[in-house]
């Protein structure tokens, strides 16, 4: 399987996108079409962690006053399901591996990848 979600808003998403070679790629935008509870579970379990796909960096995450509190796995899940700015992006799924981020690793780890 090779799957992106990415946010068309984004700079950066844009940016990787253009970088990237996605050709047989399924494209998902996020905020046109959500992320689904099977879908978020697909990312889960090849991640292992909910906060690990959770974007601390959101402006609604500051406007919540979430990083003052403590936050478990449920409460990450339940967040990226309720609202699509949550999801750390973009998301790359390539057959069994997941890269989460815009961090200059995770996207060089992703061109290594798919080459």
């Amino acid at each position: 399987m090779k799957k992106v979600y990415f946010l068309q808003t984004c700079d950066t998403c844009r940016r990787i996108l253009k970088e990237v070679n996605t050709d047989g790629f399924e494209r998902q935008e996020i905020k046109a079409n959500n992320v689904t509870t099977t879908q978020l579970e697909e990312m889960y379990a090849l991640s292992g962690s909910y906060e690990a796909l959770f974007n601390k960096r959101a402006k609604l995450y500051k406007a919540m006053d979430l990083k003052n509190q403590v936050l478990s796995e449920a409460d990450y899940r339940q967040f990226l399901l309720d609202e699509y700015t949550f999801l750390k992006r973009p998301v790359f799924i390539v057959d069994d591996e997941i890269f989460i981020g815009n961090s200059k690793k995770v996207i060089e780890a992703l061109k290594e990848k798919i080459g």
